[in-house]
């Protein structure tokens, strides 16, 4: 029942920002399919990270290029 509640969070904030995570939109492109500066994706993570209490690894922030793979690593 967690997981169904930390993904609520996760896709209030997404709609906050946004960004559907219906379908194939959950893999689009911060960069190039939603036109997300670095600093505005920046902001997203740290709004998901406060919102669930948990953290996502420097290294791995660097790495994160669309939706789905935030999900991931937050879900993880």
């Amino acid at each position: 029942m967690k997981n169904y509640s930390d993904l609520r969070k996760i896709s209030k904030v997404f709609r906050q920002y946004g960004i559907a995570l219906t379908g194939s939109k959950k893999y689009a492109s911060f960069k190039d399919d939603l036109r997300m500066d670095k600093i505005y994706v920046y902001g997203l993570i740290f709004e998901l990270e406060f919102e669930l209490s948990k953290q996502i690894a420097d290294d791995k922030v660097d790495e994160v290029s669309a939706p789905v793979q935030i999900i991931d690593l937050l879900m993880s």
